[in-house]
């Protein structure tokens, strides 16, 4: 218990000591929203994965989709690294770098009301944005306060209120570059606390081969199948390909990860960013869901709801209940760190969106930068009060799992601006109109499935597979709709086979000759 608690109070010590160093970094609001757009490639590449994967991910969704389709959920993670980071940043990083430090952008609103020419759409975008982070923010705090009842048997509560403390002083003093600094920390405890994990695991059930072995013989719900849990596509293919597209493809249209470009130095820290975020993914990803494929073979000391239904937040506790006690405080300290970086990227994004695309100029005609940057901290406080909130009321009512509400709100948002945004980077034939019938089809879509779940049998009977369709919608109904409606003009250059980047750096190294 002594080892467990040194290496939380430990970390929690660097994490308040990196906002303290950080706060000469916050004058100017590009500074504390995106650290001055002088962020190197290791610490953008490191910020954009721990944003990526929380508690969530490895508590959520790691135990949920290794139960349901064994081995197979190794898919997603490799979706992750591929679709979700890979090209996540060869598509998008260049351009949004250079479109956005061009027009001027601090947020993803503020992209969209400049480069579409709109204030409505820029208000819309800020309100979803306000709306559904929420959500997902309050997901963040269940998977890490399980962990820590299990190694601590600290009420949820504690926990929840503690790291809700602890995030907010840090990211309000140091502001982003707080966060990025703190997640190149986090993100190597990650990789290291991992691969140790399931080093232990794996040992723990008699080594690999007897672990799938005993995997094997496991039979499946609804299907003949035999092996099904060890099989290459699982027992269930169209579900799995729903969660791959829904936690790959999300990353290109969720504000909190776009940011990471924009604040991201030249074109080839990009370049570098690129190959680091891939391998980051690999490791904590594929190897959480690798993870959770294992977690059938402890079925019998799950926890199970009155109707049967399995738990699935439970799952990887309960994997991790049996390890030495170094390993667990390893563990504590590794989900910790993944869900402290996410919600420091969650709720920095939440209040720097509210304050500029929606206070700013609307409610407060004429606001400096100095109250700019106090209403910020202001609405940093408040979000993580909220979030915090909501946690517990999910919690002490049994409302939703963690992936179902992740599945929300990566739906409507991603649903909502994935089309927009992409298109908007690459085509200079883009409506207005269509902008707004992605907004529509986002949220009106999760919103109606999510509102008929409740009330007893929804849409898609999967929030997650509801997601996927919404960010599919997205990016086939803004070229549609742009083709019939009058497209907003913008010049945006054609690709080439330099990054748009590596001109612009190109171009300040000669004018920096020129002027020497």
């Amino acid at each position: 218990m002594a080892v467990k608690i040194l290496l939380v109070l430990v970390f929690i010590a660097i994490a308040v000591g990196v906002g303290l160093y950080c706060r000469k970094t916050t004058s100017t609001v590009d500074g504390f929203v995106l650290g001055g757009r002088n962020v190197g490639p290791w610490m953008s590449a490191f910020a954009y994965g721990t944003s990526y994967f929380s508690a969530v991910v490895f508590v959520g969704y790691a135990g949920q989709f290794g139960f349901k389709y064994g081995l197979a959920a190794t898919w997603a993670g490799i979706g992750n690294a591929i679709l979700g980071s890979l090209l996540a940043w060869w598509v998008l990083g260049p351009r949004t770098r250079e479109m956005t430090h061009r027009l001027g952008a601090q947020t993803m609103p503020e992209f969209f009301g400049k480069r579409y020419q709109s204030k409505a759409l820029r208000i819309a975008a800020a309100a979803i944005i306000f709306v559904f982070l929420i959500p997902y923010t309050a997901s963040v705090y269940n998977g890490l306060s399980r962990l820590f009842g299990m190694a601590f048997n600290l009420p949820y509560d504690v926990c929840v209120i503690g790291m809700a403390i602890v995030t907010c002083v840090y990211v309000v003093v140091g502001g982003y570059m707080a966060t990025v600094m703190n997640d190149f920390i986090q993100g190597i405890v990650m990789l290291l606390g991992i691969t140790a994990v399931i080093v232990a695991v794996i040992m723990s059930n008699g080594g690999f081969s007897e672990a799938v072995i005993s995997l094997s013989q496991i039979e499946a719900p609804g299907t003949d199948m035999q092996g099904a849990f060890i099989s290459f596509f699982g027992p269930d293919l169209f579900n799995l390909i729903g969660v791959v597209i829904l936690t790959s493809l999300g990353t290109w249209g969720l504000p909190q990860m776009v940011q990471k470009f924009y604040a991201i130095k030249s074109g080839p820290a990009v370049k570098q960013g690129a190959i680091i975020s891939t391998l980051f993914a690999f490791v904590v990803a594929g190897g959480s869901y690798f993870l959770g494929g294992f977690g059938r073979l402890y079925a019998d000391q799950i926890e199970y709801a009155a109707n049967g239904t399995p738990i699935y937040d439970s799952i990887i506790p309960t994997m991790l209940s049996t390890l030495p006690d170094v390993l667990i405080g390893l563990v504590i300290v590794l989900v910790l760190s993944a869900s402290m970086s996410t919600l420091s990227s969650l709720v920095l994004t939440s209040s720097s969106t509210l304050t500029i695309d929606l206070i700013k100029g609307n409610v407060v005609k004429d606001m400096s930068e100095k109250r700019q940057l106090v209403c910020m901290r202001g609405l940093l406080v408040v979000f993580i009060v909220l979030s915090a909130a909501i946690a517990l009321l999910q919690y002490h009512s049994s409302i939703v799992f963690i992936a179902q509400l992740m599945g929300y709100s990566w739906g409507a948002l991603a649903g909502s601006f994935l089309g927009p945004f992409l298109w908007g980077l690459y085509s200079g034939r883009i409506s207005k109109a269509s902008v707004w019938c992605s907004f529509v089809i986002g949220v009106g879509l999760t919103a109606v499935n999510m509102g008929m779940g409740f009330a007893g049998t929804p849409l898609i009977a999967s929030p997650i597979n509801c997601g996927a369709l919404c960010m599919l919608l997205s990016l086939a109904v803004v070229p549609l709709v742009s083709l019939v409606t009058p497209s907003v003009p913008f010049d945006v250059k054609p690709p080439s086979v330099k990054g748009a980047t590596d001109r612009e750096y190109e171009r300040e190294l000669e004018a920096e000759t020129a002027a020497s």
